[in-house]
């Protein structure tokens, strides 16, 4: 079995973690190989991982690859997408920080989690992602355009409320009066687009959300809509320009600019062990309270 593993941080929160995750893949004898940046901070560090100096390092992953391990948070998956893109290749999470909708394995089941992994103990869950494209177009966007949470149109800058002119296959649906506007993946809704009053939506739904930030509307509440549908959106306010933020990455753009939203044409794969699921980690997470931010 050949794995990727990709992570943002090693310090006293993520050290268990790591050590146990990397000492179990040399155990069984896993051809591993850890992202460049992720290998130099663990190498700068004092660590209890046997033979790392063995570890092989990408920059690039290729369909060679049989699984990439996200070792943090949600926010190191989402990361970890442009690595992944188009590639097909199976993506599992270790939380490191509280309990996460993505990365669901907890340090003390990560060799059991590995395990089953291995044994073909697993079942997959398909994520769909937005695809984004702009009117004059945008180099900070063009290279990764697509996003696994969200894409949301924001005011910069500035503490006045921008306009979000919105079109729904081509028809007129309003002009959104607000702080901006999230357009939410089913994955995505447990996220920004909740903290703003956004639904909940199961994975599997074929569904997208449109949340208004801040709206003064009073009328503006959010919509769901068929992920078969096409979003334009045009931007105008005080400032000259606005944010487009593709989950964690951040573009700036000219007001005015059209800005194309739609289902990507591929999907991410998600590992879920065989006593996983959405609704579970929903129920823990209804009992626990809201994670932070990794």
């Amino acid at each position: 079995m050949k794995v990727a593993v990709f992570g943002r941080f090693y310090n006293k929160t993520t050290s268990d973690s790591v050590e146990t995750l990397f000492n179990y893949l040399t155990k069984k004898d896993v051809d591993a190989y850890i992202e460049t940046e992720f290998y130099n901070l663990i190498k700068n560090e004092s660590h209890n991982i046997k033979d790392f100096e063995a570890f092989k390092v990408f920059d690039t992953l290729d369909a060679s690859f049989d699984l990439l391990v996200s070792v943090g948070g949600d926010g190191t998956i989402l990361r970890a997408i442009t690595f992944v893109k188009n590639i097909d290749i199976p993506i599992i999470g270790i939380n490191t920080g509280r309990l996460g909708f993505l990365a669901t394995i907890q340090v003390e089941a990560i060799e059991f989690a590995i395990q089953n992994i291995i044994d073909g103990k697993y079942k997959i869950s398909e994520r769909s992602l937005l695809a984004i494209e702009t009117t004059p177009e945008n180099d900070d966007i063009t290279s990764f355009n697509f996003a696994l949470n969200e894409i949301a149109v924001s005011r910069k800058n500035t503490t006045s409320m921008i306009t979000v002119e919105t079109y729904l296959d081509g028809e007129f649906l309003t002009s959104y009066w607000s702080d901006g506007l999230i357009v939410s993946t089913p994955t995505g809704s447990t996220g920004y687009s909740l903290s703003c009053g956004g639904p909940v939506i199961t994975p599997g739904a074929n569904s997208f959300v449109l949340t208004p930030i801040a709206p003064h509307n009073l009328s503006a509440r959010p919509l769901i809509i068929p992920d078969s549908t096409e979003i334009q959106l045009r931007v105008d306010g005080r400032e000259e320009q606005h944010l487009v933020s593709l989950d964690s990455r951040i573009a700036t753009l000219n007001n005015g600019t059209l800005i194309k939203i739609k289902k990507a044409n591929f999907k991410i794969k998600m590992i879920d062990l065989i006593d996983e699921s959405f609704l579970a980690t929903l129920r823990k997470k209804l009992l626990w309270g809201e994670d932070k931010r990794n």
